[in-house]
């Protein structure tokens, strides 16, 4: 079933989520590979405050090539999702709804998915640069130092994914 939704992913648009759902993005969305959350984990774990809210939010695994001249942001394509698996539960327990990345999560990122009521969304690797049209804006908001994986804040309008793991532990992937 195709669902439009605007972000901020609240609970009850959770809920209404389901695995094999086609889904269109809007509104804002941010970007953390491996190296940004692993300074989220860290800062979380010592008390600190982190430089983006959470709650009812979403993750793009993405971080973007360089923008062509006349464009908002370079490809746009997902990372496999895996790597963040370590770092996730924690994120989720603090508010995080949404992920979007690519390949199979781990059973304890699933199992938090369920008890924090989250979703994962895959985008389709190797599309990136069709992904890219979806982005209206795009401001590094953290982390600047680390280049391509610094923390963004995206401005998207109709971004594909599909549901491939939802709140109930669907998953497409088995």
């Amino acid at each position: 079933m195709d669902k439009y939704i605007s972000t901020p992913l609240t609970g009850e648009k959770v809920k209404d989520l389901k695995a094999g759902d086609y889904v269109y993005l809007s509104g804002t969305v941010y970007t953390a590979r491996d190296a940004a959350h692993k300074r989220l984990y860290e800062a979380m774990l010592e008390g600190k405050e982190i430089p983006l809210e959470l709650k009812d939010n979403i993750i793009y695994y993405l971080g973007p090539s360089p923008a062509r001249e006349g464009m908002v942001i370079g490809s746009a394509g997902p990372t496999t999702s895996s790597r963040m698996d370590k770092y996730t539960p924690l994120l989720l327990k603090n508010g995080l709804k949404g992920m979007i990345g690519k390949g199979k999560r781990s059973a304890e990122v699933i199992d938090a998915m369920h008890e924090y009521h989250a979703v994962y969304f895959a985008a389709i690797g190797g599309a990136g640069a069709l992904l890219s049209k979806c982005i209206k804006k795009a401001e590094v908001i953290a982390y600047e130092d680390l280049g391509t994986e610094a923390i963004r804040r995206l401005e998207v309008e109709n971004l594909p994914v599909i549901v491939v793991i939802d709140c109930e532990k669907n998953n497409m992937y088995v």
